[in-house]
């Protein structure tokens, strides 16, 4: 059996486990995911080369949040109302900063807004309105809403309005029991669009980040996991950790969090911490809920998931690069 994928220093990624079905993916639409996903760890690597952890996270995520293939930036999900809102994380695992952006409307790269947060502000977390003044004062990129929208997304929605008008909407996400079935976990990305990275650096310092365009349809100010830290983003002196899927469940089990203490608690190995709760926590709860990529100290590299897919790929010190979908 072979061991664990390892790197001196490098990042890895995801763009998201909403996988489009293999019968769906004309190999046109195949070559420009996975041109995508190599730029990504072209731009993540390059930064690395004379910068710092965060510096290959921001880079590699910014790529995919220009890019109208992913659910963040352009070409994110839109709300209920027909609108673009965003949500951004990042975190530092050396001295355990971290910045968090949620509902932005005009922040064309909302994963840059969650650096300066961390980097310019004593707070961790800003959402709204507050988020985008803060950007306009610090000179953030703005951007007309309409943007963010593409084609594609605005048959996402109307595919999810009708979807929750024939009764097969948002179980649970809008307080429905838990025996409610589910639609199937990878018959739409309603509930699984987001990017991540994860970058270790040169110094041995960890960064992780997120971002996404949330669920499609999303009403009543709903927020996933993305932005919250522990659940869709954690860094620390043993690992940094990205999320995405349902991202719910992700808020509720802490997931990113769960990674890096399993770690510390119980002394087992990034893959071991990662194959625990992606295939034990999540999948007792609800089958195929999502995945993950981590980078531990070492420079061990996990990409996992429970669901058919997950766009994904890493780069190590000599920047030799892989991309995965299924």
């Amino acid at each position: 059996m072979p061991g664990p994928d390892r790197i001196r220093w490098g990042v890895v990624i995801h763009g998201g486990v909403g996988v489009l079905p293999e019968e769906d993916l004309t190999p046109e639409l195949e070559r420009d995911y996975r041109d995508t996903l190599a730029q990504s760890l072209e731009a993540g690597h390059a930064a690395l080369l004379d910068g710092r952890a965060e510096d290959g996270v921001v880079e590699a995520i910014r790529v995919m949040e220009d890019s109208p293939l992913f659910n963040a930036g352009r070409g994110s999900n839109l709300d209920a109302d027909g609108r673009v809102s965003t949500d951004a994380s990042i975190m530092t695992g050396e001295d355990l900063a971290a910045g968090a952006v949620a509902e932005v409307t005009t922040v064309r790269n909302p994963i840059e807004l969650a650096r300066m947060v961390m980097e310019r502000s004593p707070n961790v977390f800003m959402v709204g309105a507050g988020a985008e003044a803060f950007a306009r004062l610090n000179g953030i990129e703005i951007t007309p809403n309409e943007w963010f929208v593409t084609e594609r997304r605005l048959r996402a929605l109307e595919d999810a309005v009708a979807r929750e008008a024939a009764g097969d909407g948002t179980p649970n996400v809008l307080g429905r029991p838990a025996d409610v079935p589910l639609p199937k976990p990878d018959s739409s990305t309603r509930f699984a669009g987001t990017v991540g990275a994860v970058a270790l650096d040169r110094a041995g310092r960890i960064c992780a980040g997120t971002s996404t365009g949330g669920m499609a349809n999303k009403r009543f100010g709903r927020i996933g996991d993305s932005p919250v830290i522990g659940a869709g983003t954690y860094a620390s002196d043993l690992c940094g950790v990205s999320c995405t899927g349902w991202g719910e469940y992700f808020i509720r089990n802490a997931v990113a969090h769960d990674v890096a203490a399993r770690m510390a608690y119980l002394g087992v190995t990034v893959g071991e911490a990662v194959d625990q709760v992606i295939h034990g926590t999540l999948q007792a709860q609800r089958p195929g809920l999502g995945g993950l990529v981590a980078l531990g100290r070492d420079g061990t590299v996990v990409m996992d998931f429970n669901t058919a897919g997950m766009y994904r790929g890493r780069v190590d010190q000599e920047g030799a690069l892989d991309v995965g979908i299924y």
